[in-house]
């Protein structure tokens, strides 16, 4: 059986509470930011678990998109590999995955509880803590497993979440080294401030594997700062990474910046002509009081896009599914999609 989509990520259980700033303040937390949480950040997860808002959804960056981008494409079309552990919440995310279609491949931990997120809302705004638990010891020998590199070698799109660069770059290379030998499509999304920041090496050792890389301007204004590129200007960072080394030149590199409700951003470095074409895309309208929850609209989006490649779409129409499923994950509380489900148009 063909999954043409394969996504690589850090499967986690995500708990969701309204929290006020004076929460965020106890913690050292921002708003709108992502965090690995230290020790004295633990408690949060216990005080989630007896919040009565709590609400529990199969989260991760990277899974948040598989379920999405398999929620507009037909069935078996996408497949997921991460690293859980042995336990209920485990189950929980499987059970999640199979209601919506997606199939999942985890990599099972017997010492290791399966990763959690706290996602605080704060109104509009939304901060992430994260223990990855499980999810840190993902290792490139489980997609090596016979029955994993036949999904493997039979899809054609390629679709990592930045934090994974956290856990396994070796895993993101080897997919990033299948798809640039074999001319498949490779995608990477940064996914959080600190992965440029704090993560530089391993982001600079896979971004040549890239054929669309996607962002926000928070991680591309920290990508700027940690490459110290001089500029705040997302046209001159788009360019700067469009340009950067590619394994694979048969394919342009794009460089995709959301920004909000400010138009999204693409810039492609066309290699052969050696230019650059720069596009601006307004974002779908929505009405303020529909907005229900901003977290996962990054993730959304990101589904969106490559569903649209993977029918075979060009880049303006799929940006424009990437708005639409964001716009619609938004009016959803978490990183979840409406159901029944509804077709893009």
């Amino acid at each position: 059986m063909s999954f043409p989509l394969v996504c690589l990520g850090n499967p986690l259980l995500d708990m969701q509470i309204n929290v006020d700033k004076t929460y965020l303040d106890k913690y050292g937390l921002k708003e709108n930011d992502a965090i690995l949480v230290e020790p004295h950040q633990m408690p949060i997860f216990d005080e989630c678990l007896s919040n009565p808002s709590l609400k529990l959804v199969a989260g991760g960056a990277a899974q948040n998109t598989a379920r999405g981008a398999q929620y507009l494409l037909p069935k078996d079309s996408v497949v997921y590999f991460g690293s859980v552990g042995n336990d209920k919440y485990a189950e929980k995310l499987i059970e999640a995955n199979r209601s919506v279609g997606l199939r999942t491949e985890y990599m099972v931990q017997s010492d290791h509880s399966t990763g959690k997120c706290a996602a605080l809302i704060n109104g509009n705004n939304r901060s992430l803590a994260t223990d990855l638990g499980a999810a840190n010891e993902f290792k490139p020998e489980h997609l090596l497993k016979p029955e994993n590199w036949k999904l493997i070698e039979a899809a054609k799109f390629f679709y990592i979440g930045g934090f994974h660069l956290t856990v396994s770059p070796e895993a993101i290379k080897l997919l990033g080294e299948h798809a640039a030998k074999t001319n498949k499509v490779f995608a990477l999304n940064f996914s959080a401030p600190f992965i440029p920041q704090f993560f530089k090496d391993p982001l600079d050792q896979v971004i040549p594997y890239t054929d669309y890389v996607i962002c926000n301007e928070s991680e591309a204004d920290s990508y700027a700062k940690s490459h110290d590129l001089d500029t705040t200007d997302l046209k001159e960072i788009a360019k700067s990474i469009a340009k950067l080394t590619k394994v694979n030149t048969k394919r342009d590199r794009v460089v995709i910046f959301t920004q909000g409700l400010d138009p999204t951003l693409s810039v492609t470095y066309k290699i052969e002509k050696n230019e650059f074409e720069i596009k601006e895309y307004p974002v779908h309208p929505l009405e303020t009081s529909k907005i229900v929850d901003t977290n996962g609209a990054g993730d959304a989006f990101a589904a969106g896009f490559m569903a649209g490649l993977v029918e075979g779409n060009d880049l303006d129409q799929s940006i424009d599914m990437g708005q639409w499923l964001a716009a619609l994950s938004i009016q959803e509380v978490g990183p979840s999609y409406p159901f029944p489900k509804k077709s893009y148009k």
